[in-house]
């Protein structure tokens, strides 16, 4: 686990041990704030990494959203980097980002929201051109299936949600990918999150 009491973090569980963990986003040593955590585990075929992130939201301050496309861009260059091991990798976790029209509920309501806006959709694109492939989109195309709804205005109710967590997988995972699913029960839950579980089946 990384995290910031009070602020942000990130954990990753796992059955087996981990050979590596590297809790920290390269590319800026100032940067302090917990939203990174890298590790590899041991799998029968050979090495399994899983990356968890927690990317910046972005809203609030022109700053926050220049942090924001700054943090994509030192994610892109380390996955750039990590990718020439041509292993098996999972980037996992809160992408605050809305991949295109039909993962919201509304896209004209959200067209200069952080999540939603060109230059964040362009940086997300720019990280899955380097050969990641999106695990739900891989097995589901219908849209409007999402993995959170705000508290406010019975958006869970009416269904006006958002898909910005997400399963990005290197070649190497894609190629044993069975299945991706999106748990939205939970959030009908009594205080439950506003997110709900994404989750995959990988052939080992």
């Amino acid at each position: 686990m990384h995290g910031q009491k009070g602020f942000n973090g990130v954990a990753l569980l796992s059955k087996l041990p981990f050979d590596e963990i590297t809790p920290r986003l390269a590319g800026d040593p100032d940067d302090v704030q917990a939203r990174y955590l890298e590790a590899c585990v041991s799998v029968p075929s050979g090495v399994l990494r899983l990356i968890n992130i927690y990317l910046p939201n972005g809203n609030g301050s022109p700053e926050k959203y220049v942090y924001k496309l700054a943090w994509m861009t030192r994610l892109r260059e380390r996955i750039k980097t990590l990718l020439a091991n041509e292993e098996p990798m999972v980037i996992a976790g809160d992408f605050n980002v809305i991949p295109a029209p039909e993962d919201v509920y509304n896209p004209a309501a959200w067209m200069d929201d952080a999540l939603f806006r060109p230059e964040t959709r362009a940086h997300f694109q720019a990280l899955t051109n380097l050969g990641l492939t999106c695990a739900f989109r891989a097995c589901h195309d219908e849209p409007h299936r999402y993995t959170f709804w705000d508290y406010q205005a019975g958006a869970y109710q009416k269904n006006q949600g958002l898909r910005i967590d997400h399963l990005l997988l290197s070649p190497q995972a894609a190629d044993r990918l069975q299945s991706c699913e999106i748990d939205a029960a939970p959030r009908s839950w009594e205080k439950p999150s506003d997110h709900v579980p994404i989750f995959i089946e990988l052939a080992v």
